[in-house]
């Protein structure tokens, strides 16, 4: 007899009949097995819950540079991805490449990744930034800085520099003095209480007054015209939020993140809808802003993060909040860092997690020990993290 030939379709056809009977008996259930046999015919399967997300961060730093001595150090303690600081500056034009190469060479060297620079826009204060016009809002004298900045940008994209760290205000960084703990080997931790600093009753900067929308307007104008290098050279820039946000007018100067800080970083990150426009995202300095760190900065990493807004931690814990704070080790400070770690996680955070601001000691002249001891720190924390624990 000839057998009657079964085009594909009439045999995919017959093989869902099969399975659809099969499925409906006993027999069926324990041949396919218990996922399918407890399932109704026509029942869609409900996919099994999402595993963690992987841990994509990792411990950076960015002290000491690229000299053999630190790069060492770095490498004895497992840090591979660092901010190298700045390559030479050439006054007028900005940085050397070929310095910034070496500096590359000599990471790798270690097997270290040169993640980033900090531009000379920094937190020292407006007398102390080799760039002052910028922030002072002065032309044409910060259009001459600001293709300084260009012609930066291109050197780190040139040099496979990712980010580019940089600060936008004119106050240093504010502190009052130093608090000792005897709990921790009478180590000194770093103080601000804004009642005492008014008692000393500092006079206005060379700035004059200088308020929020002030700031924004210059932050703004610098933004304009830096992002569309940043973007041709795939170049992220990381703004590092004042330290500590404060009063309005303290000395003149309405810092661009007072009084609400979560608000004024929302209206920074609107600046620009550029991917390369965003945060060195320094957990300590937000929450010098805060009156309860330890759940709203949760919130904050994740509206950021969600956004993809963040490009780099700056993990620093503190005692206190707004007005008053200690600048404390990762481990002793009112936030949990095991929660800011898994809420960065959570938002697929994929850059450096690093110490910036640590506790001193007579003992340890060059902050090594503090430092290493958070690099350890933040190690443990992410193979705590990753193992799902």
């Amino acid at each position: 007899m000839k057998r009657k030939k079964i085009s594909s379709s009439d045999a995919s056809i017959e093989r869902r009949g099969f399975v659809k009977s099969l499925a409906g008996g006993s027999i069926g259930a324990a041949l396919l097995g218990s996922p399918l046999g407890n399932i109704a015919v026509g029942q869609e399967r409900t996919p099994p819950p999402a595993g963690p997300k992987k841990v994509l961060m990792h411990v950076g730093c960015q002290t000491g540079g690229t000299t053999v001595k630190n790069l060492e150090l770095k490498a004895r303690h497992g840090v591979y991805n660092i901010d190298g600081g700045m390559p030479e500056y050439v006054p007028g034009k900005g940085w050397s490449l070929e310095d910034s190469l070496r500096k590359r060479e000599a990471c790798e060297k270690y097997g270290i990744k040169l993640d980033a620079y900090h531009l000379p826009l920094t937190s020292a204060g407006i007398k102390n930034v080799i760039l002052p016009n910028i922030m002072l809002g002065k032309s044409p004298a910060r259009d001459r800085e600001i293709e300084q900045i260009q012609q930066m940008i291109m050197v780190a994209g040139k040099t496979g520099v990712h980010l580019l760290n940089y600060n936008t205000t004119i106050l240093p960084v504010l502190r009052t003095g130093k608090t000792i703990d005897p709990k921790r080997g009478n180590a000194q931790y770093s103080t601000w209480v804004y009642e005492e600093a008014i008692k000393r009753n500092e006079g206005l900067t060379e700035a004059g007054v200088v308020t929020a929308d002030d700031m924004f307007e210059r932050i703004k104008y610098l933004i304009d015209r830096i992002v569309p290098v940043a973007e041709e050279y795939k170049v992220l820039l990381g703004n590092h939020i004042a330290d500590p946000p404060t009063h309005v007018g303290y000395r003149g100067i309405t810092r661009w993140t007072s009084p609400d800080v979560f608000a004024a970083m929302k209206r920074f990150a609107a600046l620009s809808d550029s991917p390369y426009h965003g945060f060195n995202f320094c957990i300590g300095s937000i929450a010098e802003g805060l009156k309860n760190p330890k759940t709203e900065i949760l919130e904050i990493i994740k509206y950021f993060g969600d956004r993809k807004k963040i490009f780099n931690i700056h993990l620093r814990n503190i005692k206190g909040g707004w007005d008053n704070f200690q600048e404390v080790y990762p481990d002793n400070g009112d936030m949990d860092f095991y929660e800011v770690l898994k809420a960065l996680q959570a938002v697929g955070y994929q850059y450096m997690v690093m110490p910036d601001h640590v506790p001193t000691h007579p003992d340890d002249p060059t902050h090594d020990q503090a430092f290493s001891f958070c690099y350890g720190y933040i190690k443990a924390m992410l193979q705590a993290i990753a193992g799902g624990a």
